[in-house]
């Protein structure tokens, strides 16, 4: 036999195997129909144990696990199937259809919005890509952003959640466990470092640079390059370019925006001294209410899954099966439980297709517990 010999072969057992998936799910059909009159759950958890294990024993032993892993898929399949037949009607489902419903057709140009640090922040200067004509606030720290939006002092908040070249924000995402906040946009802003004193002050007389960890960070190679240079971080690039501007001494700089060189009159040194040109930084606006706006093609989820193997598959199959793209995964741990995390997801998926809202009512059968952060659309 040749390879032409062994594909006609698969084909004909492909034929046989989609006319006996076609068969079972016509039976899925109507064992939905049964569940769904008698007020019975789609998933139970003994029957599917039995069966897989079943199929597992029954299996030749070289392939015992890929039976396991496509029956596993199976009984995904067949789980939300039955579930888009029975119809969700998950409190969380009518959350987001409200939302839907009453938020604004118009994303509001004006509002008060809490960002971090001060004047010149890069939050700030997502802020005003953002809104038209924002009432900003200040506040020290990420931790008094969530606090200020969960207690209803600014409508909004505005926080860096990813660089693409330093990575996540840790401190935010961890905040984001412990608040109550829906995001209701998001935008990429390009991140442009430069070295910034006082005027008169030339490179050669630096003794000190100051900025936040994250520039510092994605300015390593340069910084490696000032020879003796001590270089400390600080809460802010805008704090630090306030500082430097308000210090009386020549020998100390910052890594800074252009912005922060014109408000607080500084004099550029080297310009856009980041390691890779391709430097963008993602905010999100979070806020108290769920607000969905007209175009929320993308959503962010937080889910504590079980703590055995084959959980983060379950819900990987179930968006495998929905047909809806992942676009990050992201995990972080979970200080009052030893060796559990917190999984942060988004989702490419239009909040108007029948697959979200059927994911958003199958959450309860696949996560031990979840948050629903938001639908939103992203600004570029």
């Amino acid at each position: 036999m040749d390879q032409n010999d062994y594909r006609s072969k698969i084909d004909r057992i492909d034929e046989g195997l989609v006319k006996l998936f076609a068969e079972r799910m016509e039976v899925v059909s109507h064992l939905a129909g049964f569940k769904k009159e008698r007020s019975l759950p789609v998933f139970d958890l003994k029957r599917e144990k039995e069966k897989l294990k079943t199929v597992v024993d029954s299996s030749p032993e070289e392939i015992k696990e890929y039976s396991s892993l496509l029956y596993s898929l199976i009984f995904e399949l067949s789980r939300s199937y039955q579930n888009k037949l029975i119809g969700s009607g998950s409190e969380l489902v009518s959350k987001i259809s409200s939302a839907i419903e009453n938020t604004p057709k118009l994303f509001p140009e004006r509002a008060a919005v809490a960002c971090q640090g001060v004047e010149g922040a890069y939050s700030q200067l997502a802020c005003d890509k953002l809104f038209k004509s924002p009432n900003v606030m200040y506040f020290s720290n990420f931790e008094a952003v969530f606090t200020a939006v969960e207690k209803g002092f600014c409508r909004y908040g505005v926080v860096p959640l990813e660089n693409s070249t330093a990575g996540s924000v840790n401190t935010v995402y961890d905040l984001m466990t412990r608040h109550k906040f829906s995001i209701v946009r998001s935008i990429r802003l390009k991140v442009d470092h430069n070295l910034l004193a006082k005027p008169g002050t030339e490179i050669s007389d630096i003794k000190e640079v100051y900025s936040h960890q994250q520039a510092i960070s994605q300015c390593a190679s340069f910084l490696q390059s000032l020879k003796g240079v001590k270089i400390i971080p600080c809460e802010n690039t805008a704090v630090a370019a306030k500082m430097v501007a308000e210090s009386d001494r020549n020998d100390i700089a910052t890594l800074s925006s252009r912005e922060c060189m014109k408000l607080y009159g500084l004099k550029c040194l080297r310009s856009c001294v980041q390691d890779k040109d391709n430097n963008y930084t993602r905010f999100i606006c979070i806020s108290k209410d769920l607000e969905i706006y007209p175009g929320a093609d993308r959503t962010s989820l937080m889910a504590v899954l079980e703590d055995k193997p084959g959980s983060l598959y379950k819900l990987l199959s179930r968006l495998y099966a929905l047909g809806i793209n992942l676009s990050k995964l992201e995990s972080r741990p979970m200080p009052e439980r030893e060796f559990e995390f917190m999984f942060y997801f988004d989702l490419d998926t239009p909040v108007y297709s029948e697959s979200f809202l059927q994911l958003m009512g199958e959450l309860g059968d696949i996560c031990e517990e979840y948050s629903y952060l938001g639908s939103y659309s992203e600004v570029i």
